[in-house]
């Protein structure tokens, strides 16, 4: 079956078919795991074609393996990509994608409220090599726009934002980056790409924290950058080899396993995320919820256009602050007090404490991280059961 006829396909059909190949050797159905670092020639020409690209096959498994190559093409088909670089953590794309594009002097106009590691890589470790920053809120396009400059070579969005899950506009800001010659890359991993593919919306790169949705069993933490364009995946793929960013071939294994059920699993996360975010919104002890299904989210109209569906991430604020927001942490059963998201399981998270506890105060109450600011990752539990274990640890407080 050719790419065509496959990107033409639904998305579980895309989920469960593109990049999975039957082994030619085998006919194993499942792509097998090529857990080798390097491959033999067949003679010194087969050797020296490889190194010179005249011919298509495997050196080292850093530049490239069967395995990776299987996940790439799986993503990139499911993100309507040129290709894909599968990294070994969301970070190591991220830090590829600046790698590959920034230079001292380069300025990068980012959201306020992105994760929380994404911020620190851009004000403490590349601005040590001139590359400047500023971080606005990207729901905000006029923001964008005011803050662009000269020098501004990358608009990075994460849309929801983390964790306020503010909505952005992509095509207005694929507008924006691109009348300044910059280009547009959007983190997609809250909504991944069943519900939300950037690149038709005008970015120019999309990346993956693959951890979270993609991978979806809290077993394997990878990350997954795919181009618009096949000169921007050359134009990457050099940083990529050379600082060695590429995943391991078990893990590749691992994450197209997930993807199979990915579909399945974000639609059944979205429908529990639904019910449970219109009980916390009536509970009287919540002030508010933000959760992009719901008509009370400021950018309710935004997400029913850009997205196929709203996910299952939400943000709500306890009353009782601070104390509360520890004391529902303690306080909760079924759902897991962890980081990360995106699994069959419910994960729950304290962001003023524990992920963005790194950014100052100032920093957080700009971003409108509150003390009693909770983040919410819905799984795929039973519904009735999430509910009760949100009334009794409510009740607590």
């Amino acid at each position: 079956m050719s790419k065509k006829d496959m990107r033409e396909m639904g998305m579980s059909s895309k989920a469960i078919h593109a990049g999975q190949h039957s082994d030619p050797i085998t006919g194993a159905v499942a792509v097998p795991i090529y857990q080798s670092s390097t491959f033999a020639f067949r003679d010194a020409d087969h050797g020296a074609a490889l190194f010179k690209g005249a011919e298509k096959g495997y050196i080292y498994t850093r530049i490239g393996n069967p395995t990776i190559d299987a996940l790439q093409e799986s993503v990139a088909t499911l993100e309507n990509g040129a290709g894909g670089l599968a990294t070994a953590s969301g970070m190591a794309a991220i830090s590829t994608v600046y790698m590959a594009f920034l230079n001292a002097g380069d300025h990068v106009v980012c959201g306020e409220a992105l994760y929380g590691p994404s911020r620190i890589l851009l004000e403490t470790h590349l601005a040590r090599f001139g590359v400047q920053s500023t971080f606005v809120d990207t729901a905000d396009t006029d923001a964008v726009a005011a803050a662009m400059k000269p020098n501004t070579k990358i608009v990075y969005v994460e849309t929801p934002a983390n964790p306020t899950i503010k909505i952005t506009d992509l095509r207005a800001c694929a507008e924006i980056a691109h009348a300044g010659n910059a280009r547009l890359v959007v983190d997609n991993t809250f909504m991944s790409p069943i519900f939300q593919r950037p690149l038709d919306l005008g970015a120019d790169i999309v990346v993956h924290s693959m951890t979270k949705f993609i991978n979806g069993h809290a077993d394997v933490v990878a990350g997954m950058i795919v181009t618009k364009t096949i000169e921007d995946w050359k134009a990457i793929r050099p940083a990529f080899t050379t600082f060695g960013a590429n995943m391991d071939p078990h893990q590749a294994y691992m994450v197209l396993r997930g993807i199979k059920t990915l579909n399945m699993r974000v639609h059944c996360g979205q429908e529990n995320a639904m019910r449970l975010a219109k009980y916390l919104e009536s509970h009287p002890k919540v002030s508010w919820v933000r959760y992009p299904g719901l008509e009370s989210h400021p950018q309710y109209e935004l997400g029913k256009r850009q997205m196929d569906g709203f996910g299952s991430l939400m943000s709500f604020e306890l009353k009782g602050g601070h104390e509360a927001g520890k004391k529902l942490m303690d306080s909760v059963e079924l759902a897991v007090l962890a980081v990360s998201l995106g699994g069959i399981e419910t994960l729950i998270q304290h962001p003023a404490s524990m992920t963005h506890a790194g950014m100052t105060p100032e920093s957080r109450e700009i971003a409108g991280i509150t003390g009693g600011f909770v983040r919410l990752s819905v799984g795929c539990e039973t519904y009735e059961d999430l509910e009760a274990d949100f009334e009794q640890a409510l009740a607590q407080l």
